[in-house]
This record gives structure tokens, C-alpha cells and sequence, in this order.
């Protein structure tokens, strides 16, 4: 649980999974000088957003992140937009010639993949644990008194 972001009033981790895919599936990340600058383009981005990438898988046409944040400010969505449009913004300024590729376009494509990234429990735990809160089992229901 050394995972855990404690801040002045709430204890919490908050995990996503997230997926790009470059525009027109590209393969550039097979190229090692590509993923060296997505992964610091990554770097300056956990420093200026509280965020934290804690795993970067690569395939040659997409690229898959595990993504901690560290505020509860940001939603899913704003993260996504974030990583996107940065690390988007920043490969073309390092890497003029992706834009040739691209045909001067866009970095990634459309849309992407979020998911939620949960640990040591799972959905139906959860749900137990919820429903059984603040009742003894023999505790009578409202419909007992109907």
C-alpha cells in the first residue's frame, strides 16, 4: 500500500491504463530516439501535473501507459487530454521530421483507451463490502415493519 497519496483531508490511488495509437498507425516506435523522447517528454509531465508514469509499454504503431495521479482533481479525461496533447506537441518540436511522416498532421489518432487500474481487490469485494456496511446481519430490515 506504499502507493497510497495521502494529502490534507483524503488518502487515495487513483491508476489508469492508458492506450494511443499514432495517427495512420505509424510504426515510429521502433525507432529507439522516438521512445528515449516520449519517455522524457513523460518525465516533464509527471513534474508539472502531479502525475506519475509508472509503466510505458511500446509497439511499433501505439503505446500503452500506466498512469498514477496524484491530485483527485483531474479526471480521466483531463489526464488523457493532457499526456496527449503534451507529449504530441513536444515530439513534433523534437522530432521535425515526424511531421513528414504524419503528412504534417496529427500525432496520435483519434480516441485511445482508458481504463481503470485497481489492486488486491476486486469488483465483487467491493460490492460486499458496501452492502454490508454498518448492519449487523441480525439487524431487521425496513420491511420488517411495513
Amino acid at each position: 500500500m506504499d502507493d497510497l497519496v495521502r494529502s490534507s483531508h483524503k488518502v487515495f490511488r487513483l491508476k489508469y491504463h492508458f492506450v494511443f495509437c499514432l495517427k495512420y498507425r505509424k510504426d515510429i516506435f521502433v525507432d529507439e530516439k522516438y521512445i528515449n523522447s516520449l519517455k522524457e517528454i513523460c518525465k516533464g509531465i509527471e513534474e508539472r501535473h502531479h502525475l506519475k508514469f509508472e509503466t510505458i509499454g511500446f509497439d511499433g504503431d501505439h503505446v500503452h501507459f500506466m498512469v498514477q495521479s496524484l491530485t483527485t482533481t483531474y479526471s480521466p479525461a483531463r489526464i488523457f487530454q493532457i499526456v496527449k496533447s503534451i507529449s504530441a506537441i513536444k515530439m513534433f518540436e523534437f522530432h521535425k521530421e515526424i511531421k513528414e511522416s504524419l503528412w504534417g498532421g496529427e500525432f496520435w489518432s483519434d480516441g485511445g483507451f482508458v481504463s481503470t487500474v485497481g489492486e488486491c481487490v476486486n469488483a465483487e469485494i467491493i460490492r460486499r463490502y458496501i452492502s454490508n456496511q454498518g448492519r449487523n446481519k441480525e439487524q431487521l430490515k425496513l420491511y420488517d415493519f411495513i
